[in-house]
């Protein structure tokens, strides 16, 4: 059976410190990313872009930048992603900003409460993104998504997707973390999220990472990828705003998508944090959708294995 996608644009750096990353969608379009996937035999309808609240670029308010703004925003991603999960579809958001997370998961949490499935999210990241309005030190909500969907936040966040919480921290596996505040850190290890971070995939490797990330995946599991591109070393891919070194090779990060592709449970997937102003010549946008495509089974691999 064809399986059915749909590319969702949602241009604006709302949530984030550094402008730009608004220009990712048409990048990754720019980047030839509906006909990489329609090669690999996947139906795509690409519903362009999102529309909501421009950039007002102005100062926190009790420790939250444009807090109305990015819950318009936030919004809008759950009305879409929701609507083509509802239809059979796989949504792939086009960031803008890891912020737009919080709508976009909370549509697929919502999605999996109506079906009786269970949730598993991979949080791809250089950041863990677990940040609160009294830690934050500079009120940008792409460093709060996670915190948000698991319920620490204010109610036009916390309450998108109709429940608070959206998810259990159970529910999320973290990768390539590299980045992490010290009050983040200690609300991460209270919520009893499991992160794979580089120390661990350095001393352990990335295949070991992944076989635990994945584990208990079954028949009934929706697998959803939040990929934000600074997970990547910013060496391969420097069109980021917040770079941190040592992430992630080309290599890793091909594993890490194979292993997920060889699930075959991927249902939904976030593209975020691209910015073409800090790119040079669209090269990490290329590189993104090299690896979304070994998401949906470009294989590196010669011998005979599992089909591929």
């Amino acid at each position: 059976m064809t399986r059915l996608a749909s590319l969702i644009g949602a241009p604006t750096d709302i949530g984030a410190g550094t402008r730009g990353a608004s220009m990712g969608p048409e990048a990754l379009r720019v980047a030839g990313l509906k006909a990489a996937l329609e090669a690999h035999g996947l139906e795509v309808a690409d519903r362009g872009n999102l529309t909501g609240p421009t950039n007002p670029w102005l100062p926190p308010v009790d420790g939250y930048r444009h807090l109305p703004e990015v819950a318009a925003w936030s919004q809008a991603v759950h009305a879409a992603v929701h609507a083509e999960l509802q239809q059979g579809r796989l949504p792939i958001v086009l960031g803008g900003d890891h912020s737009l997370a919080i709508g976009s998961i909370s549509a697929v949490a919502r999605h999996c409460r109506e079906q009786r499935r269970k949730l598993r999210v991979l949080w791809l990241d250089a950041h863990a993104d677990f940040n609160t309005h009294v830690l934050t030190p500079s009120g940008n909500v792409h460093g709060m998504p996670v915190a948000v969907l698991c319920g620490k936040g204010p109610p036009e966040l916390t309450g998108v997707g109709g429940t608070t919480p959206a998810l259990s921290a159970k529910a999320i596996r973290q990768i390539g973390i590299r980045s992490v505040d010290p009050g983040e850190k200690r609300l991460v290890h209270e919520q009893g999220l499991e992160v794979f971070d580089m120390r661990y995939i350095d001393e352990m490797g990335m295949r070991q990472a992944m076989e635990l990330a994945l584990a208990t995946l079954d028949a009934n599991t929706h697998l959803h990828v939040s990929f934000d591109v600074d997970f990547l070393d910013p060496e391969i891919a420097p069109g980021v705003a917040t770079t941190v070194p040592g992430g992630p090779t080309y290599r890793e990060a091909q594993l890490c998508m194979e292993m997920i592709a060889d699930t075959g449970r991927l249902a939904s997937l976030d593209v975020m944090e691209l910015n073409p102003a800090l790119d040079v010549r669209n090269r990490t946008a290329v590189l993104a959708v090299d690896l979304i495509e070994s998401l949906f089974g470009k294989s590196t691999l010669m011998r005979e294995a599992g089909g591929s």
